[in-house]
């Protein structure tokens, strides 16, 4: 089976993307293992379809797979990369639109310089929400790990994240504490690790860890998450600069009762044809 795809990516989180406008995705998880492999496939950290909204409000619908062939509710980067795609293929329009993830609409614009500025909703602190297994919502929760404890902030962006404040980023255990956390009993259903600086209240260092992916150079709703959880202990300002390392993304959040906006670049790589 001769499978086209578009590469992409943000900052350096890489996609595959796939056309399913006109016929649904047949790929079971372990043919997204495959296609996900850097070495035997084309290697990604999320595979995206593009396909039909069922909802009149949305213009498409996108679907997110992370690269060991489990499904996420969210994804940051990739909504602009879907933008972006759209809009070379003609089918995007000016202005905000909307399109249907599987977390719920989210509405996109197509900046003049190849950006894309994305409302990722209002973050959402229950831990309900993210599922996150504790008696009650505070802003700080200490969870047990073999490697220590740590402390953390817990936020749901259309998707589970833990954001622990460290020192340095450079140096945090991320592929210690990462894969930990990520299954932790108190996230039933994982939960992504952000590992966070705040230089000023207009900046912070970023590195993250991707449930169901390891750590990537970006991670757009990782970004969303710490903005929210440091902006929420009053740490930063209403709009602030997440510096990953793949590069920067911006984030305006005003505050409970206020959607969060992302902006960033999306780029294409190449074009391909996979082999099944």
């Amino acid at each position: 089976m001769a499978i086209p795809f578009s590469k992409m990516h943000g900052l350096g989180n890489d996609f595959v993307i796939l056309d399913c406008r006109a016929q649904p995705l047949t790929l079971d998880a372990a043919a997204i293992r495959r296609l996900g492999d850097r070495h035997f496939g084309v290697g990604f950290d999320q595979l995206l379809t593009i396909e039909p909204s069922t909802d009149p409000r949305c213009a498409f619908a996108y679907g997110i797979w992370n690269r060991d062939g489990s499904r996420s509710g969210q994804c940051g980067n990739g909504v602009r990369c879907v933008a972006a795609w759209l809009a070379r293929d003609g089918a995007l329009g000016e202005g905000l639109i909307d399109l249907m993830s599987p977390s719920g609409p989210v509405r996109v614009e197509r900046l003049p310089d190849a950006r894309v500025r994305v409302d990722m909703g209002e973050p959402r602190f229950a831990p309900a929400t993210l599922p996150f297994d504790v008696a009650e919502e505070r802003d700080r929760y200490r969870i047990g790990l073999p490697a220590r404890t740590v402390e953390i902030g817990a936020v749901s962006m259309g998707n589970p994240h833990a954001v622990i404040e460290v020192d340095d980023p450079a140096v945090a255990e991320v592929d210690i504490i990462g894969p930990q956390l990520e299954h932790a009993a108190e996230f039933p259903r994982g939960c992504n690790v952000g590992f966070a600086k705040v230089l000023s209240r207009s900046a912070i260092a970023l590195r993250v860890w991707e449930r169901g992916v390891g750590e990537t150079l970006a991670c757009g709703t990782a970004a969303c998450a710490a903005m929210a959880v440091m902006h929420r202990r009053k740490r930063v300002d209403d709009q602030v600069e997440i510096n990953l390392p793949g590069g920067t993304l911006g984030i305006l959040w005003q505050g409970s009762g206020h959607p969060l906006w992302m902006t960033g670049p999306a780029a294409f790589a190449f074009e391909g044809v996979w082999h099944e």
